[in-house]
């Protein structure tokens, strides 16, 4: 069973062996149902569905706005901080890392844009401290991301930059080197901001940050990053028009992928792990977790969301994967081409017996390496799913994006949870302030 929708290809064909015509039947009602909900914004939580009509909401000013802004912060860097955690650093990452040259780097004297760099997603000292170290000897900016400006971690890496960056440059000169996106009113970020005179982006008050990547909050570093913020948006709006326009399962592959889901769940797969052949997408894994994670995982209910990069964690966890307890699924997210090509070549001594393979390229070795895992860990009881897109580019992402939103409220629904708070979330910050003496 195939769908494909604006060059996003989903295959269920590796999950067909565990589960039953009748009990796909089973899950289409309430999976057209949430889907429903979704759409006339019946559903927990819907004062939150700002995210929904994002991309064509995005006015071409304020995407005019945005690219000028990051013209002028790359013009006065070498180095651009955002400073943010969750949701608020996860979607830019995801989207530069997927994009950018691996080791860009090491070609300091090619970059045409400047590194774009994280802080305030951990409370490590030696990662700050190292930080400050290496920015003495280069010039920066900062954008600082948070709605209330008092998250504990961003506003501690926030204060030791500004005071880093006020004793390196003057406190005069600050002001062109920050840029805060906050809420559009209230918080003590909007407040330092205003007294400032800070360049500032609004956080829409109807967009949860682990669905921010289309405001300001994402598209804004990644325009920093050099790329092309334009076509991204082009991307997540032509998949909000083809996913809005078709509910079944059999006609939109977020809500069959959310019902298919849902099915392994009740059959006691209670853990997906996305698996991607391409290191670059990492962190985009990673904004995944955190997007399925803080959204179904509540009231007891969820399914724990794991990732591994191929063919690296085939020699970690492959064999845990192949034998170990039967409690997961897979979702594969593989690219079809490359950014770029390279051959591997003939060898005249052969020691290393690789000459079977000369002349082919590493994606073609790469693809039969994936097959081969579907096959095998199909085979050990193991379901997969596949999501495909042809080249990772703008576009491609922007929808991929938008596609992995649609299907992650659909799924909750489906569960019976509210996408879009994250109540647990408070209970370590409780505990640590009080630990703290505030």
């Amino acid at each position: 069973m195939e769908i494909t929708l604006n060059n996003i290809r989903l295959d269920v064909g590796g999950v067909l062996p565990f589960v039953s015509n009748d009990e796909l039947e089973t899950v289409k009602g309430p999976a057209v149902k949430a889907y429903n909900e979704l759409m006339n914004v019946a559903g927990a939580g819907s004062e939150f569905l700002g995210w929904l009509d994002l991309p064509s909401d995005v006015s071409k000013k304020q995407i005019e706005e945005i690219a000028e802004t990051a013209g002028k912060l790359r013009r006065r860097s070498d180095v651009i901080i955002v400073v943010g955690i969750g949701g608020s650093y996860l979607g830019a990452r995801a989207v530069i890392e997927a994009l950018q040259d691996s080791f860009k780097f090491l070609h300091k004297k090619k970059r045409r844009f400047p590194q774009v760099i994280f802080a305030g997603q951990n409370i490590g000292e030696d990662y700050h401290a190292e930080l400050l170290a290496a920015l003495d000897k280069l010039k920066y900016s900062v954008i600082v991301i948070s709605k209330s400006g008092t998250t504990t971690e961003p506003a501690i890496a926030f204060r030791l930059l500004r005071a880093h960056l006020e004793n390196k440059v003057g406190k005069g000169v600050v002001a062109s080197r920050i840029v805060a996106i906050t809420d559009s009113s209230k918080g003590a970020l909007k407040k330092l901001a205003d007294r400032e005179g800070y360049k500032t982006f609004v956080i829409p008050g109807d967009v949860g940050g682990r669905f921010s990547v289309l405001s300001p909050v994402g598209l804004l570093p990644i325009a920093c990053a050099g790329f092309d913020i334009r076509k991204l948006v082009k991307g997540t709006e032509e998949m909000e028009t083809a996913l809005k326009g078709h509910g079944g399962l059999d006609d939109n592959p977020a809500v069959l992928y959310a019902a298919v889901r849902n099915l392994l769940y009740a059959k006691g797969k209670s853990v997906e792990m996305l698996a991607s052949f391409h290191p670059s997408l990492f962190y985009f894994i990673e904004w995944w977790k955190q997007l399925f994670g803080e959204s179904e995982g509540k009231e007891g209910k969820g399914i724990f969301p794991a990732g591994a990069v191929y063919s690296t964690d085939l020699h970690s966890l492959g064999q845990f994967v192949q034998e170990g307890t039967r409690n997961l699924f897979e979702t594969f997210l593989w690219v079809e081409n490359p950014k770029k090509k390279i051959v591997i070549p003939t060898d005249g001594d052969n020691d290393d017996e690789l000459n079977y393979i000369a002349g082919k390229s590493l994606n073609y070795v790469n693809e039969k390496a994936m097959l081969g895992t579907l096959k095998a860990h199909t085979e050990g009881g193991v379901p997969c799913a596949k999501i495909t897109v042809p080249e990772l580019n703008e576009k491609n992402l922007g929808a991929l994006v938008y596609f992995f939103e649609f299907a992650c409220a659909v799924s909750a629904y489906m569960l019976g949870v509210n996408p879009f708070n994250q109540p647990g979330v408070e209970a370590y910050k409780k505990n640590m302030f009080e630990l703290l003496g505030k």
